[in-house]
């Protein structure tokens, strides 16, 4: 099925993590349209089972799919390690995830052949990055590290707070021991704590940020296929938010990160899809 190359694209997270990679792609396909779910009834993600993700990700593309998306982004690490690879089998549109991208950067940052990852605990279960990174190069070591008290955290907007300083130094010392010259951010809500995470791992080692490197492989995959819009869109609402609670929390933050003033967020019912 061919999509006009004026359709959107869907962006999908469990909560308000994957506007980080919403705010890639706004930043780097300027002319692309989005429309973007955030499963705020039933973040976090990372502590759930694989059948449950798998049930929520492909209520989700339904969804999106009634959106008439020409393109779908798994902006949640955790559904991209558990269903991606099934979903994109049961579906005629693209999809991408966010693991893959970072997994190869990191493979060709890294001098020392350590990688860092931090994510939550179904991401580092599921060993998609480091099967990724080992697979471009068998000799790097992944040491990963799950973080489940980050999500919260961002969520609650304490991204500088001694708090949060002091979880992530508990967290990122077990990695900094192993001597890691590079550092994935596992997680779309983790980019939001990068100059707090820069500060503590110091200028020796480099962070991957999946959300840059997924919108540069949305625009690689577009251009490929010959989908991407080459038409300024002069539409009110280019991007359109639906949630599946809380629009108003969501769109609070939405506000707080975007370079877009999000005027309006809609609540669905995503059980009915």
């Amino acid at each position: 099925m061919k999509y006009k190359k004026t359709a959107p694209i869907g962006v999908f997270d469990s909560g308000v993590g994957g506007l980080t990679v919403a705010r890639e792609i706004m930043r780097n396909l300027p002319h692309e349209k989005i429309v973007y779910f955030g499963d705020t009834a039933r973040v976090p993600y990372g502590s759930k089972s694989k059948e449950t993700i798998l049930r929520y990700s492909r209520q989700i593309v339904r969804f999106l799919q009634t959106q008439e998306v020409k393109a779908i982004v798994v902006a949640c690490n955790t559904a991209s390690a558990l269903a991606l690879e099934t979903i994109s089998e049961e579906i005629d549109i693209p999809i991408i995830g966010v693991v893959k991208p970072g997994a190869k950067v990191a493979a060709q940052t890294t001098r020392n052949k350590k990688i860092g990852l931090i994510g939550t605990r179904a991401t580092v279960k599921s060993d998609l990055y480091r099967k990724t990174i080992q697979a471009e190069n068998p000799e790097i070591e992944v040491i990963g590290q799950p973080c489940p008290l980050f999500v919260p955290l961002v969520e609650e907007g304490w991204l500088k707070d001694s708090v949060t300083i002091e979880v992530a130094k508990r967290y990122l010392a077990p990695l900094l021991e192993k001597d890691i010259d590079t550092l994935i951010l596992g997680c779309t809500h983790y980019p939001l704590l990068r100059s707090t995470l820069k500060t503590l791992v110091g200028d020796g080692v480099t962070l991957v940020n999946p959300a840059y490197e997924t919108a540069k492989e949305l625009q690689r995959l577009l251009k490929e296929q010959g989908m991407e819009n080459e038409i300024h869109t002069d539409e009110e609402f280019p991007y359109r938010f639906f949630v599946s609670d809380e629009e108003e929390c969501f769109q609070e933050f939405a506000n707080s990160i975007l370079p877009y003033n999000v005027k309006r967020t809609e609540q669905i019912n995503i059980e009915e899809f």
